[in-house]
């Protein structure tokens, strides 16, 4: 199973594809879309469009992890961070690729076991969860990659709640 995940931001898209094998996660490849705050706004969502497609185009993922926005006290950053996003699960969703999303509680909960983990813990346990000799930088990477694991850890709960959810069937 290849799974993409995004970290979705108008100056910084991380995006990280991992492959998973049973329960074993390994990096496939991570980077960073960068765009300018000199840049019409626009063209910097249309570079991260673009950027994504580009990804999927090269690695094929059959499923993806996106971050939700996290809106804390800036509304300007969050309403950017937004539109980084929006983009991003158009990308996806043009390529018919099954989507999930988690916050950022959620995925620092299941990739470092608190939720309040900060940026150092997230990349230390990325590499560690992805037997990397490095830590994946810049920490958008980090992100994409923890985004991803999580979906991998959280997969089999996924279909156990829609196997739950499920009508019960009659007997003959």
């Amino acid at each position: 199973m290849i799974i993409l995940g995004i970290d979705p931001g108008l100056a910084n898209t991380g995006w990280g594809v991992i492959e998973q094998t049973g329960s074993r996660s390994t990096c496939v490849a991570y980077g960073c879309i960068t765009t300018h705050a000199g840049e019409q706004l626009a063209q910097r969502l249309s570079a991260i469009h673009d950027g994504i497609v580009g990804v999927i185009e090269r690695y094929a993922p059959e499923e993806c992890a996106v971050e939700s926005v996290f809106f804390g006290t800036n509304a300007k950053s969050a309403f950017a961070t937004g539109q980084a996003r929006g983009v991003a699960l158009l990308a996806t969703a043009a390529s018919r690729i099954e989507l999930a999303e988690y916050s950022p509680v959620q995925i620092k909960s299941v990739v470092t076991g608190s939720g309040t983990a900060d940026k150092k813990q997230m990349q230390y346990m990325v590499r560690a969860l992805l037997d990397l000799d490095h830590e994946p930088k810049p920490d958008h990477c980090a992100d994409a990659l923890a985004a991803a694991i999580c979906h991998s850890a959280m997969r089999g709960h996924a279909a156990l709640e829609r196997e739950d959810r499920r009508p019960a069937r009659e007997s003959a």
